[in-house]
């Protein structure tokens, strides 16, 4: 049987991020918590990917949709931003569904507080690592777009953070 609480917790984990449409935001690691009370309200707290980022309002709206749909009560998003967010928590299975989209995900740091730095991208559809930066700025503020020398395709790659 499935609760109230679970379908839920379903329904806000699966909400899609608006400028990176392949991944969840429980993919991207911005959904924190939610917490279910017995009377069906529900307090959902979440990280932006950098403060300022101008999608938090639509995933503010989006989790209150979802919520109430899945039978919530009513939902309070809460913004939390110590620690702050960062590439790492993206899901293993969030940087598969960037890569899959020809989006490279950033690397792991290899240590806490450490910020890894490419000098090059391997290319998502060939895998030539002869491919050069041509915006420090891509589709979204959270990217950057490259250039395979190889095969000439551009993509986005997201900014380690």
């Amino acid at each position: 049987m499935v609760t109230v609480e679970s379908a839920v917790e379903a329904a806000i984990a699966a909400v899609p991020d608006p400028e990176i449409r392949v991944l969840t935001i429980a993919d991207l690691g911005i959904l924190r918590g939610i917490e279910v009370a017995a009377d069906g309200r529900v307090v959902v707290t979440i990280t932006p990917t950098y403060t300022g980022c101008p999608a938090m309002d639509v995933i503010r709206r989006d989790i209150v949709a979802a919520a109430t749909r899945a039978g919530a009560a009513g939902v309070e998003v809460r913004t939390e931003l110590s620690p702050p967010w960062t590439t790492d928590w993206i899901s293993a299975d969030g940087r598969a569904k960037l890569a899959a989209a020809g989006t490279v995900p950033p690397p792991a740091t290899a240590k806490p507080g450490a910020t890894m730095l490419r000098l090059t991208m391997r290319c998502p559809r060939c895998g030539s690592p002869d491919t050069e930066e041509l915006s420090r700025f891509g589709s979204t503020a959270c990217k950057s777009l490259w250039r395979c020398r190889s095969c000439r395709e551009p993509f986005d790659s997201v900014k380690a953070h």
